[in-house]
Protein backbone atom coordinates (compact mmCIF):
# COMPACT_ATOMS: atom_id res chain seq x y z
CA UNK A 1 0.00 0.00 0.00
CA UNK A 2 1.37 3.20 -0.95
CA UNK A 3 1.17 6.10 1.18
CA UNK A 4 0.42 9.44 -0.45
CA UNK A 5 3.46 12.26 0.81
CA UNK A 6 2.79 14.33 3.32
CA UNK A 7 5.13 17.66 3.77
CA UNK A 8 3.03 18.94 6.19
CA UNK A 9 5.55 19.67 8.87
CA UNK A 10 7.75 22.11 6.35
CA UNK A 11 4.95 24.59 6.53
CA UNK A 12 4.62 24.06 10.13
CA UNK A 13 8.26 24.79 10.80
CA UNK A 14 8.68 27.68 8.51
CA UNK A 15 5.62 28.91 10.39
CA UNK A 16 6.84 28.29 13.94
CA UNK A 17 9.91 30.15 13.32
CA UNK A 18 8.25 33.36 12.81
CA UNK A 19 5.56 32.53 15.92
CA UNK A 20 8.46 32.08 18.41
CA UNK A 21 11.21 34.92 17.55
CA UNK A 22 9.15 36.99 20.17
CA UNK A 23 9.83 34.15 23.29
CA UNK A 24 12.65 33.82 25.32
CA UNK A 25 16.17 35.19 23.85
CA UNK A 26 23.26 9.69 7.88
CA UNK A 27 24.16 7.68 5.13
CA UNK A 28 23.18 4.07 5.40
CA UNK A 29 26.68 3.48 7.58
CA UNK A 30 27.15 7.02 9.86
CA UNK A 31 23.28 7.47 11.27
CA UNK A 32 24.32 8.84 14.37
CA UNK A 33 24.07 13.28 13.11
CA UNK A 34 26.38 13.74 16.11
CA UNK A 35 30.01 13.09 14.76
CA UNK A 36 32.29 16.56 15.61
CA UNK A 37 29.13 18.09 17.69
CA UNK A 38 29.87 19.36 21.46
CA UNK A 39 27.34 18.13 23.50
CA UNK A 40 27.04 21.49 25.63
CA UNK A 41 25.76 24.59 24.30
CA UNK A 42 26.70 28.16 24.71
CA UNK A 43 25.17 30.76 26.83
CA UNK A 44 24.02 33.07 24.06
CA UNK A 45 20.57 31.48 22.23
CA UNK A 46 17.75 32.41 20.63
CA UNK A 47 14.11 31.47 20.05
CA UNK A 48 14.95 29.66 17.06
CA UNK A 49 17.11 27.04 19.42
CA UNK A 50 14.50 26.34 21.17
CA UNK A 51 12.06 25.89 18.68
CA UNK A 52 14.82 23.74 16.69
CA UNK A 53 14.95 21.29 19.77
CA UNK A 54 11.81 21.14 20.79
CA UNK A 55 10.52 20.42 17.48
CA UNK A 56 13.09 18.15 16.31
CA UNK A 57 12.63 16.20 20.06
CA UNK A 58 9.08 15.09 18.81
CA UNK A 59 10.22 14.63 15.28
CA UNK A 60 12.92 12.10 16.50
CA UNK A 61 10.45 10.46 19.12
CA UNK A 62 8.16 9.75 16.03
CA UNK A 63 11.46 7.66 14.10
CA UNK A 64 11.74 5.82 17.07
CA UNK A 65 7.89 4.60 17.34
CA UNK A 66 8.68 3.88 13.46
CA UNK A 67 11.78 2.17 14.41
CA UNK A 68 10.21 0.27 17.05
CA UNK A 69 7.71 -1.92 14.72
CA UNK A 70 10.70 -3.06 12.03
CA UNK A 71 11.87 -6.03 14.60
CA UNK A 72 8.69 -8.13 14.22
CA UNK A 73 6.62 -6.77 10.99
CA UNK A 74 9.63 -6.15 8.19
CA UNK A 75 11.09 -9.02 5.85
CA UNK A 76 14.40 -7.01 4.58
CA UNK A 77 17.09 -7.22 6.66
CA UNK A 78 18.26 -3.90 5.21
CA UNK A 79 15.05 -1.98 7.04
CA UNK A 80 15.63 -3.29 10.17
CA UNK A 81 19.02 -2.55 10.32
CA UNK A 82 18.16 1.11 9.11
CA UNK A 83 15.35 1.02 12.11
CA UNK A 84 17.96 0.01 14.78
CA UNK A 85 20.50 2.73 13.87
CA UNK A 86 17.85 5.21 13.75
CA UNK A 87 17.29 4.30 17.58
CA UNK A 88 20.51 4.33 18.19
CA UNK A 89 21.46 7.52 16.64
CA UNK A 90 18.24 9.32 17.50
CA UNK A 91 17.35 8.72 21.05
CA UNK A 92 20.61 10.32 22.52
CA UNK A 93 20.09 13.34 20.54
CA UNK A 94 16.53 13.49 22.02
CA UNK A 95 18.54 13.39 25.71
CA UNK A 96 20.89 15.95 24.62
CA UNK A 97 18.33 18.22 23.30
CA UNK A 98 16.31 18.23 26.47
CA UNK A 99 19.36 18.65 28.64
CA UNK A 100 20.25 22.20 26.32
CA UNK A 101 16.43 23.25 26.71
CA UNK A 102 16.82 22.64 30.87
CA UNK A 103 20.09 24.70 30.63
CA UNK A 104 18.41 27.60 28.84
CA UNK A 105 15.81 27.51 30.96
CA UNK A 106 13.00 26.48 28.42
CA UNK A 107 10.17 23.60 28.53
CA UNK A 108 11.44 20.51 27.31
CA UNK A 109 7.43 20.76 24.63
CA UNK A 110 6.02 23.98 23.04
CA UNK A 111 3.23 25.32 25.58
CA UNK A 112 0.25 23.77 24.66
CA UNK A 113 1.82 21.22 22.36
CA UNK A 114 2.48 18.22 24.63
CA UNK A 115 4.70 15.25 23.30
CA UNK A 116 2.15 14.20 20.85
CA UNK A 117 2.13 15.76 17.35
CA UNK A 118 0.64 19.47 17.07
CA UNK A 119 -2.41 20.37 15.49
CA UNK A 120 -3.97 22.97 14.28
CA UNK A 121 -5.13 24.22 18.04
CA UNK A 122 -1.46 24.20 18.82
CA UNK A 123 -0.29 26.40 16.01
CA UNK A 124 -2.97 28.72 16.13
CA UNK A 125 -2.02 32.05 15.24
CA UNK A 126 0.32 30.41 12.31
CA UNK A 127 0.15 31.04 8.83
CA UNK A 128 0.26 27.11 7.91
CA UNK A 129 0.15 26.41 3.92
CA UNK A 130 -1.04 23.13 4.82
CA UNK A 131 -3.47 22.02 7.27
CA UNK A 132 -2.34 19.85 10.18
CA UNK A 133 -4.12 16.41 10.77
CA UNK A 134 -6.57 16.98 13.56
CA UNK A 135 -5.72 13.42 15.36
CA UNK A 136 -2.76 13.72 17.66
CA UNK A 137 -3.51 10.53 19.87
CA UNK A 138 -0.06 8.95 19.28
CA UNK A 139 2.41 10.27 21.57
CA UNK A 140 5.63 11.00 19.59
CA UNK A 141 3.52 10.60 16.66
CA UNK A 142 5.52 12.39 13.57
CA UNK A 143 4.46 15.60 12.42
CA UNK A 144 2.39 15.50 9.11
CA UNK A 145 1.65 11.71 9.61
CA UNK A 146 -1.57 10.70 10.41
CA UNK A 147 -3.10 8.39 13.05
CA UNK A 148 -4.17 6.51 10.10
CA UNK A 149 -0.92 5.94 8.44
CA UNK A 150 0.97 4.71 11.95
CA UNK A 151 -2.26 2.27 11.92
CA UNK A 152 -1.77 1.15 7.99
CA UNK A 153 2.65 0.74 9.06
CA UNK A 154 1.39 -1.66 12.26
CA UNK A 155 -1.04 -3.16 9.88
CA UNK A 156 1.22 -4.01 7.56
CA UNK A 157 4.00 -7.12 7.45
CA UNK A 158 6.75 -8.54 5.26
CA UNK A 159 7.30 -6.53 1.41
CA UNK A 160 4.33 -4.57 2.52
CA UNK A 161 5.79 -2.75 5.84
CA UNK A 162 9.26 -2.15 4.48
CA UNK A 163 7.98 -0.13 1.62
CA UNK A 164 5.53 1.90 4.12
CA UNK A 165 8.45 2.41 6.13
CA UNK A 166 10.62 3.64 3.73
CA UNK A 167 8.37 5.96 2.41
CA UNK A 168 7.28 7.23 5.42
CA UNK A 169 10.77 7.94 6.87
CA UNK A 170 11.86 9.44 3.65
CA UNK A 171 9.46 12.23 4.11
CA UNK A 172 10.49 12.16 8.15
CA UNK A 173 13.77 12.78 6.79
CA UNK A 174 12.79 15.63 4.61
CA UNK A 175 10.88 17.16 7.74
CA UNK A 176 14.32 16.86 9.72
CA UNK A 177 16.21 18.87 6.99
CA UNK A 178 13.50 20.98 6.84
CA UNK A 179 13.84 22.20 10.11
CA UNK A 180 18.03 21.96 10.31
CA UNK A 181 18.06 24.11 7.96
CA UNK A 182 16.20 26.85 10.04
CA UNK A 183 18.18 26.10 12.59
CA UNK A 184 21.24 26.44 9.49
CA UNK A 185 20.02 30.11 9.25
CA UNK A 186 18.54 31.36 12.13
CA UNK A 187 19.70 29.45 15.59
CA UNK A 188 22.90 31.31 17.27
CA UNK A 189 23.46 28.42 19.78
CA UNK A 190 26.76 26.41 18.74
CA UNK A 191 26.15 22.95 18.97
CA UNK A 192 22.78 23.12 17.99
CA UNK A 193 23.28 24.72 14.96
CA UNK A 194 25.93 21.99 14.53
CA UNK A 195 23.59 19.36 15.39
CA UNK A 196 21.80 21.27 12.67
CA UNK A 197 24.17 20.93 10.33
CA UNK A 198 25.01 17.18 10.36
CA UNK A 199 21.10 16.58 10.17
CA UNK A 200 21.27 17.91 6.62
CA UNK A 201 24.39 16.46 5.56
CA UNK A 202 23.47 12.85 7.31
CA UNK A 203 19.77 12.46 6.43
CA UNK A 204 20.14 13.81 3.10
CA UNK A 205 22.65 10.47 2.04
CA UNK A 206 20.03 8.35 4.10
CA UNK A 207 17.18 9.49 1.99
CA UNK A 208 19.33 8.75 -1.23
CA UNK A 209 19.98 4.98 0.77
CA UNK A 210 16.34 4.29 1.07
CA UNK A 211 14.99 5.24 -2.08
CA UNK A 212 17.48 2.96 -3.36
CA UNK A 213 16.43 0.61 -1.18
CA UNK A 214 12.97 1.02 -2.05
CA UNK A 215 13.45 0.86 -5.95
CA UNK A 216 14.78 -2.68 -5.44
CA UNK A 217 12.04 -3.86 -3.51
CA UNK A 218 10.05 -2.86 -6.77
Amino acid sequence: MKIAPRLVLAGVVLAAGGLLTACTGSGMGDMSGMSGMSSTPTAAHNAQDVTFAQMMIVHHEGAIEMADLAPSRAASTQVKDLAEKIKAAQQPEIEQMKSWLKSWGEPVTMPGMGSSSPTPDDMSGMNMSTPMPTDSSSMGSMPGMTAQDMDSLKAATGTAFDKQFLTLMIQHHEGAITMAKQEQSGGKDGAAVKLGDNIVNSQTAEIADMKAMLAALG
